[in-house]
Order: C-alpha cells, then sequence, then structure tokens
C-alpha cells in the first residue's frame, strides 16, 4: 500500500468510529527513546522515517511534526503523500497543541493510543477536548487495522547479567528501592521504564533498537515483584533467580487490567512522564487520589 492508500483505509476506519482527528506519535509503550519495529505507526502511515515526529490525521488533511534534524528528509519523504510538513519552532507554525486548540470542535473526537503517549500528554490532550467540548477516545490501537502487514512484539530472548558486571545483587537493590518506597511512604511502585526493570532484576535483552532492554512492566510491593514480560523470553535459569528474588510472573499486557484492582488502601508511586496515559487512567480513583 502506497501512504494515500493507508490514509485512506485509516480514515475508513475513523469514520466508523465517529473519529475526527488521530494523532499518532513516535513511541512505544514505555516512552523509550528508540522504538521496536512492531511500534513505528507514525513512519508506516506517514513514510517519514526519522525518529522523532507526530503525525496528526484528520479526514480530510494530514500533517507531521518534526524538528530541525528531519527538515530536508522529512520534505522529501512526505512528497508525494498528501501530509503535510509541520516545521517545528518554526515562526508562524503552531505546536501540535496550539493546533487542537484552533481546530478542534465541539463535538469532535480526539482520538490517540494511551499506551504510546505519556500521562502528561495524555492530560494535555484531554484537558485541550474538554475546553473545546469534544470527546476523546485512548483506548485502542486505530492503526493496527491497516498495517496488515505489522512485525510482531520482539520475541528475543532475555539474558542475566552476572553480579560482576552489574555490580550489585537483585536482592540489594529491591531492598534499597523498597527503603525509598517506605520513606516516601509508598507501598506500591509502578514501573513502566525498560532500563529500570532491567536494571533492578540485572537482565538483558535485544527488544529496542540500540538498547539492550527487553519489553516489560512491573508492580513492586514490599514482599514481591510482579514483572509483566513475555514468558517466552526467560530460560530456566533466570526464572529460578526470580523466584529467589520474590519475582511473580505475568503476561506482557495484563497489567492493565491488574492495575484496576489494586486495593483503595494502596499508597502509590509513579514517574508521570514515564508511566503512559492508558495505564495510568486505568488506576482507581480512589488511589489516585
Amino acid at each position: 500500500m502506497t501512504v494515500p492508500e493507508r490514509l485512506s483505509a485509516l480514515r475508513k476506519i475513523m469514520k466508523e468510529k465517529g473519529i475526527t482527528m488521530l494523532i499518532v506519535p513516535t513511541a512505544d509503550f514505555h516512552q523509550s527513546e528508540y522504538v521496536g519495529e512492531h511500534f513505528k505507526e507514525r513512519m508506516f502511515i506517514t513514510g517519514f522515517t526519522g525518529s522523532a515526529g507526530t503525525a496528526l490525521i484528520g479526514l480530510e488533511e494530514a500533517r507531521l511534526w518534526t524538528d530541525g534534524r528531519y527538515f530536508i528528509q522529512a520534505a522529501k519523504q512526505l512528497e508525494g503523500t498528501t501530509v503535510q510538513l509541520m516545521k517545528m519552532f518554526e515562526p508562524g507554525v503552531p505546536s501540535l497543541e496550539a493546533f487542537l486548540e484552533e481546530h478542534l470542535k465541539e463535538g469532535d473526537t480526539l482520538a490517540f493510543d494511551g499506551r504510546a503517549v505519556s500521562v502528561g500528554e495524555g492530560q494535555e490532550y484531554a484537558r485541550i477536548a474538554e475546553k473545546k467540548k469534544a470527546k476523546i477516545l485512548y483506548d485502542e490501537d486505530f492503526v493496527d487495522p491497516v498495517w496488515k502487514d505489522r512485525p510482531a512484539l520482539s520475541e528475543e530472548p532475555a539474558f542475566d547479567l552476572d553480579e560482576k558486571y552489574a555490580g550489585e545483587s537483585v536482592s540489594s537493590k529491591m531492598a534499597r528501592i523498597r527503603k525509598e518506597m517506605e520513606d516516601a511512604g509508598c507501598n506500591t511502585h509502578i514501573v513502566s521504564t525498560l532500563d529500570d526493570t532491567c536494571w533492578t532484576l540485572n537482565i538483558r535483552g535485544d527488544d529496542i533498537d540500540f538498547f539492550p532492554l527487553v519489553l516489560s512492566y512491573a508492580l513492586m510491593d514490599a514482599n514481591e515483584y510482579h514483572l509483566y514480560i513475555d514468558e517466552r523470553k526467560l530460560n530456566d535459569e533466570i526464572k529460578a533467580h526470580f523466584e529467589k528474588d520474590g519475582v511473580v510472573l505475568h503476561p506482557y499486557n495484563d497489567i492493565y487490567e491488574d492495575i484496576k484492582y489494586i486495593p483503595e488502601d494502596t499508597k502509590l508511586m509513579l514517574d508521570a512522564s514515564k508511566v503512559n496515559y492508558a495505564l495510568f487512567c486505568n488506576i482507581p480513583e480512589s488511589v489516585k487520589k
């Protein structure tokens, strides 16, 4: 499919779902600097291959915001695609947020995959939508039905990083983290950044371009470390180490449902710049307080 054909197929889905504008960011579910092939939706839908940029797909027009590093590349790659280049920080070029403020109308629906934007970004989009008396949709991947030959999530195996290279045992790291949680008055910690989970557990992998990391989330409490990961990536040796350190395994995507049922008395620690918007929205309101 050409980019115009992809946009046409995507707009058909948007019309079926009542979507007026769709944001397609450059991101995975963990706010990683670089992303694996499975997550390159913005590249797929616009044809622009640079590592930074956000697309806004409307029912009639499409735009791509990127910075000065990519103006020449983007202009060339967007030729013939009908996607308009928005040169970030250039005079007269509104930011994505300013554009939404101006063009989103009452009754419109703004959509994005809430797993691929941070809490702060999602809250800003929601604020704009509320101000304009529009709606938001964030709990679906709207590009996936169009991307028929989409690469699968990485299935590369994880491997142990020996303590002589890691410099500290898993148990020692967990003890230090739990001490920080206790000092902050928290009893549960959401970990969504891949470098944090891999550092804590002394594992590495090959799921992210240029970084030896493994796709995973974690919920940590005073006694257990609940790791959400594709268990097929783990060999028996790693599983034995995990059991010794109180690591409980769960399927990778189950955290979105599990987080809905954490107890009301949970005192939660998280980094809002790293946790994605969909995960944050699933936290019970009584806990967010």
